[in-house]
């Protein structure tokens, strides 16, 4: 199990960093793919990089995390990736978003397969 977590953790890492390179190469595509338009002026400066950094450091700070004696560094991405799933909720249910089903169940399962590798014993 505690095999299986890592590698889950690690491949969740590459995925994300990769999602992260992809808002610095494609962003018209990296945006697409999370449902939105790439967006003009200082609205694409925002959007590319905070998006960028949001998959970048996620990424990494998983990778860094799988590495021995250093799963104290996975909280950081649970927390992250986990209230993102939160703060998506937040806007369906005050300011009129659409409720994402998928983006939700993807950032609360990858929250918790990293929350539970940072848990689990060495």
């Amino acid at each position: 199990m505690h095999t299986a977590l890592r590698v889950l953790t690690v491949l969740l890492g590459i995925f994300f960093a990769f999602q992260g390179i992809g808002w610095l190469m494609d962003p018209a595509a990296a945006a697409a793919g999370l449902g939105m338009p790439l967006l003009d002026g200082l609205g694409r400066s925002t959007q590319v990089g905070d998006f960028a950094v949001f998959f970048l450091a996620a990424g990494a700070t998983m990778l860094i995390g799988s590495l021995p004696d250093r799963r104290a560094v996975l909280y950081f991405p649970a927390l992250l990736i986990g209230s993102a799933a939160v703060t998506r909720t937040i806007a369906w249910a005050f300011h009129g978003a659409d409720f994402a089903f998928l983006f939700i169940t993807v950032e609360v399962v990858t929250g918790a397969i990293v929350f539970a590798t940072a848990r689990q014993d060495a």
